[in-house]
């Protein structure tokens, strides 16, 4: 069983950055690929990252290829996105979410385990 804490979120006004990050609890931490979901309203949860395991592989939807970056901190049991550049098109409550490695997948119902969520609001 792992458990996921969201933290980070916020207003940002546009161009600006944020950094988000996924505290999880549970064994085997390293094992799992992680991933980050966003969802605005009245959408569907999208596809944002992904980091894989083994080696720590990251894919990112097109959307956000080359604004955000992916981490992983193994000693904290923490997986990081680092965004930058935000727009406000990037509004939406981000999730982090797990499932047990090791291939990639933008999928979101391939992934076992789900954060809260938290929200990020980009100003224009």
């Amino acid at each position: 069983q792992v458990q996921l804490v969201e933290s980070g979120g916020g207003l940002v006004q546009a161009g600006g950055s944020l950094r988000l990050a996924c505290a999880a609890s549970g064994r085997n931490f390293r094992t799992y690929d992680m991933g980050w979901f966003r969802q605005a309203p009245g959408k569907e949860r999208d596809f944002v990252a992904a980091l894989t395991w083994p080696g720590d592989n990251t894919y990112y939807a097109d959307s956000v290829k080359g604004r955000f970056t992916m981490s992983r901190d193994n000693s904290k049991n923490t997986v990081y996105l680092q965004m930058n550049s935000l727009k406000p098109e990037d509004t939406a409550v981000y999730y982090c979410a797990a499932k047990q490695g090791p291939y990639y997948s933008s999928r979101s119902s391939l992934y076992d385990y789900w954060g809260q969520g938290t929200q990020v609001t980009v100003s224009s």
